[in-house]
């Protein structure tokens, strides 16, 4: 997800940010000012050693918390999923953008080929301890509904596109039907950057 970060950005937040390793990436990489939020306390307590700032919690108990205006760039790297209303969230947080500012997200998209061909032709839901049925998911998108959602909240969408390919040969014979019409169903996620103009 670095490959997506902007060009000399002053002020990051990682929203999701675990122990903060990524952050502090980004803060190495552009000494820009960086804020994370993490669910897991003991994660945050982690981060908050490497980060200029850091809330323990659910991201929703701090969006009100947050400068309007502020963040140039705001990460969600295979956070929105996990959320009740992601909308919700992508809403309130988009006016905490500067002005040029963006919402960088990666999510897991639903008709990855293993999970859609077991849906389609096992008839089966499996949940998985990680990947694109982490038990833990609350949502689930594909390439559309993500590009919909950001869109019907206002936001403009610069860059969307799959992530991590899959190597297998597997989505291109599914494919040979369809006349290769469904090449989505190689990417387990999506990454997406969107922008807010007031």
């Amino acid at each position: 997800m670095l490959a997506y970060l902007p060009n000399n950005p002053k002020t990051i937040i990682d929203i999701g940010c675990g122990a903060g390793a990524f952050a502090e990436a980004l803060k190495n990489k552009t000494k820009a000012e960086t804020w994370g939020i993490e669910y897991m306390d003991k994660e945050a307590q982690v981060a908050a050693t490497k980060l200029d700032k850091v809330f323990s919690g659910p991201c929703e108990d701090y969006l009100d918390e947050l400068p309007d205006k502020y963040f140039d760039v705001i990460y969600f790297n295979d956070v929105l999923e996990h959320l009740t209303y992601p909308d919700t969230v992508l809403e309130k947080i988009k006016h905490k953008l500067t002005k040029n500012g963006v919402v960088i997200s990666s999510i897991p998209n639903i008709r990855y080929h293993n999970t859609f061909m077991r849906l389609v032709f096992k008839k089966d839901w499996i949940y998985n301890d990680h990947g694109v049925m982490d038990k833990t998911h609350l949502r689930w998108f594909t390439r559309k509904s993500i590009q919909r959602m950001y869109k019907q909240l206002g936001y403009t969408v610069l860059q969307h596109e799959g992530i991590n390919k899959s190597k297998s040969i597997k989505p291109w014979l599914y494919n040979i039907p369809v006349l290769f019409t469904h090449l989505d169903i190689r990417y387990p996620q999506y990454a997406t950057v969107a922008s807010f103009k007031r």
